[in-house]
């Protein structure tokens, strides 16, 4: 920061080569989002890492020593359509990126060495000064120093379309300054032309930052990865063993080494779960994706899990209930004094320099009035003297001085000379406005121009009354209150506010109702300790809390079952946001310390963002679920079948090319055909803490239904072999199976997107044509299929699926 001052106090020559440079190599390039580096040797990278690649590559080969050329070059061409998959896949887990690096300017005009000179962006470093011109992008993160009339568009960050104020900022930094005296990367100037002193690039800026964590958000092995993780190993073992055992028997039936191997291969490639790795991968990144487009910028991936299980959320009221912006409310003034001349008595003592929402709110409320004379003397406030003190010459041009203080009720009432009833009335009055409102009480006095010696006045006062000033709610957060509530999600208000003013708040947002208590901060430990779960379950409100309060509540609800959100912005706050299980730091208003603690930057501070990003979060959980569901169902006739029927001596029902064209099917369907947007319901099948992934329901109609599906096979694939042939059997087989696949599917999914209905149509339609058309059934070893045959694969088909409405949510509105 010091370097940031530094740059804002020498404007004029700006920084030199060498000092740019210096920077540069501590600070590195501002390369925001980086450009990418041989994208087709990257997706070289991944297709290679495919192993369905190399099973066509080495199946293909074996067709070709055992001279089945036609086998080997349709396994050859099948080979295109998977490449073509992978580089449709690797552009959809790069399109975030893209679409970033668009909003991002590419050329800045700054001044080096006093002359303005227009540079690459990626130049750009710390301490730079860059012009903005009104339509240019901002091409990093900086504070503006010079400007009127200044105008942002910053929907790329925040999602407002109305455009944001900003204003250069008078004198130097410090560590809290605010948003409107800031340029961010990403965002473009509407209005005005601007002189901003550049402060952060790179991954540094907040652009940079959502970049950052969209690309690392699957990096870190998340509970959920771990038990996947434990699912494909136990898969992998049980399908070497059985490939060892399907490859020894056909040995034994006679069907020679060539037979045994292809049917151990195929066996292997079927029964390869490296769909749940690949699938979650891709969940992951699109919830990162969507909770960013919900404001809600992730930082660690376990956070894209837990956010979906929250089950209660204990939030701060300034910035998220409330708008974090005091405005007046009403005056109550004394006798004599009327309420314009008690507000302007009260500007006199306000700052318009400082940033001190008080006095902002003060100078916002009271009416144009006649210029105020020449301020004379400060006496600021601070906790200990809890008032400050003007000392101002007088309208009237005598001489005369006038001092006005504002303050604390109690301290402005004991420098005033009021007997002891009317100090006692006034209390009275101030403790009944601060159950609902942030009171300040004002007092002046005049002065001869020799009684003023230069130290503060603080006797004979005349008081002039009582300001109250308030901190409204958002617009919208009762009902976010609503939604939060119908979905299950307990909300708990901890504030440091009076209990009176906090119980009030809550009232209005709906976290309370007339029968609800407030809980002192102070008797939480003791309360909790004596009632435990019990007193839990009914809390709703904590007033007067501390930061070690907080943590206290987030790990006894922890320990009582709950799923615990946490909102923070201080440095106190790190405790209680690395405990929960979803920290959420209040971007606008956070401490770096808060922002690195957190699993979750908001960046509007709003409450209805949250239940929005735990709506996505719920959404994303029951899509992953369904997803799960359907991979075990479609691979359990699959596996049992390509193991059955060698084993019982048939030929097989698999080749290879058919191991290809089912894969291409699950894939797609897997990965795309469960995105159904978020909704905020109630849903019974989202897990809490120490909750299974499915439930024993889930699993039987995961059971029941891939056993039906494997039933069905066998018994069309026998008749058709009995009645037409071996390549009349396996069509009968397939296009059963197909069915049955696309029923599942449309019955997890309700077909609610436009996506699920064209992956499912074109899988029915790849069941047509490569069956009905001779010349594709011939490449494939199939056989077209009679009228009756697809009668009996659509009924088949549709009797095995239904066991997976067992799986379809329970919800309420």
């Amino acid at each position: 920061m010091a370097e940031i001052a530094a740059g804002i106090a020498d404007g004029a020559r700006g920084l030199t080569a060498a000092e740019a440079a210096g920077r540069r190599a501590r600070f590195g390039a501002n390369a925001i989002v980086d450009e990418a580096r041989g994208p087709w040797r990257e997706l070289a990278r991944e297709t290679a890492r495919d192993p369905m690649i190399w099973f066509l590559v080495g199946i293909g080969m074996l067709y070709a020593l055992i001279g089945e050329t036609d086998q080997a070059l349709v396994l050859g061409g099948a080979i295109v359509p998977l490449i073509g998959m992978d580089a449709w896949l690797h552009r959809r887990t790069r399109i975030s990126t893209q679409a970033l690096r668009g909003k991002l300017a590419s050329h800045a005009e700054v001044i080096r060495d006093g002359v303005a000179t227009v540079i690459p962006a990626t130049e750009l470093v710390p301490g730079d000064r860059v012009r903005l011109p009104a339509g240019v992008s901002i091409p990093a993160d900086g504070l503006i120093v010079r400007g009127e009339a200044l105008q942002a568009d910053e929907s790329t960050l925040t999602g407002e379309s109305v455009p944001a104020r900003k204003a250069p900022l008078a004198g130097a930094p410090d560590a809290a300054v605010d948003a409107v005296h800031w340029g961010f990367a990403g965002t473009r100037l509407l209005t005005g032309d601007a002189l901003m002193c550049v402060v952060a690039t790179g991954a540094d800026t907040l652009y940079g930052e959502i970049v950052r964590s969209a690309r690392a958000s699957g990096r870190g092995r998340t509970p959920l990865q771990q038990a996947i993780g434990r699912l494909v190993l136990i898969l992998v073992i049980a399908a070497a063993v059985l490939c060892l055992v399907l490859g020894a028997v056909r040995l034994w039936q006679g069907y020679g080494p060539a037979d045994a191997l292809l049917s151990a291969a195929t066996l292997a490639v079927a029964a390869l779960p490296e769909e749940f790795p690949v699938v979650f991968t891709f969940f992951l990144g699109v919830g990162v994706y969507r909770l960013a487009q919900r404001q809600a910028l992730v930082r660690r991936a376990v956070a894209v899990e837990n956010i979906g299980r929250v089950s209660c959320l204990c939030m701060d009221k300034t910035g998220t209930l409330t708008e974090g912006r005091l405005q007046f409310a009403l005056a109550v003034p004394a006798d004599g004094v009327g309420e314009p001349a008690l507000l302007q008595l009260a500007a006199l003592a306000s700052r318009r320099e400082g940033h001190d929402p008080l006095d902002a709110a003060i100078l916002r409320a009271v009416r144009p009035a006649g210029p105020a004379g020449a301020r004379v003397a400060l006496f600021p406030f601070t906790e200990d003297r809890r008032r400050e003190t003007v000392i101002c010459r007088g309208p009237a041009g005598d001489g005369r001085l006038l001092a006005v203080c504002k303050g604390a009720p109690e301290t402005v009432l004991a420098r005033c000379g009021l007997d002891a009833a009317q100090v006692a009335r006034w209390r009275g009055r101030a403790d009944e406005l601060a159950a609902t409102h942030r009171v300040i009480a004002c007092a002046s006095r005049h002065l001869g121009a020799a009684e003023f010696d230069g130290a503060e006045p603080d006797r004979g006062f005349s008081f002039a009354g009582l300001l109250a000033f308030e901190d409204p709610l958002r617009k919208g957060a009762a009902d976010a209150v609503r939604r939060a509530h119908r979905a299950g999600v307990r909300l708990i208000l901890v504030t440091g506010d009076h209990p009176a003013y906090a119980l009030a708040i809550a009232r209005e947002a709906g976290i309370g109702d007339l029968q609800s208590d407030v809980v002192h901060g102070e008797s939480l430990e003791p309360s909790i300790a004596q009632q435990g779960a019990g007193f839990l379950s009914g809390l709703k409100v904590v007033a007067r809390a501390l930061p070690a309060h907080k943590l206290l509540l987030v790990q006894a609800l922890q320990r009582a079952g709950e799923v615990v959100a946490v909102t923070g912005d201080g440095v106190n706050d790190v405790p209680a946001l690395k405990a929960a299980d979803v920290g959420i730091a209040m971007g606008e208003s956070a401490t770096q310390s808060a922002r690195e603690a957190g699993a979750i930057v908001l960046l509007d501070d709003n409450l209805r963002t949250i239940v929005n990003a735990v709506a996505e979060g719920r959404q994303l959980f029951r899509n992953l679920r369904l997803s799960f569901a359907y991979l075990l169902i479609v691979h359990l006739p699959l596996v049992s079948t390509a193991a059955l029927i060698p084993l019982l001596g048939y030929p097989l029902l698999y080749l290879p090319i058919h191991i290809v064209w089912l894969e291409l099917i699950i894939h797609p369907t897997a990965m795309l055909a469960f995105q159904a947007p978020a909704g905020m319901r109630r849903h019974s099948d989202v897990p809490r803490r120490r909750a299974h992934f499915f439930s024993a329901r889930d699993w039987t109609g995961i059971a029941v239904a891939g056993v039906l599906m494997a039933a069905a096979l066998v018994a069309g694939y026998r008749h058709a072999l009995a009645s037409g042939g071996i390549e009349h059997a396996r069509a009968m087989a397939l296009v059963a199976l197909i069915v049955a696949w696309v029923v599942t599917a449309a019955l997890l999914t309700g077909l609610a997107t436009r996506v699920a209905r064209v992956i499912m149509a074109l899988t029915l339609l790849s069941a047509l044509l490569f069956t009905q058309w001779p010349a594709a059934a011939a490449m494939l070893a199939l056989q077209p299929l009679h009228a009756d045959d697809w009668l009996f694969a659509a009924v088949a088909g549709l009797l095995a699926a239904a066991p997976a409405l067992l799986l379809r949510p329970r919800s309420s509105p």
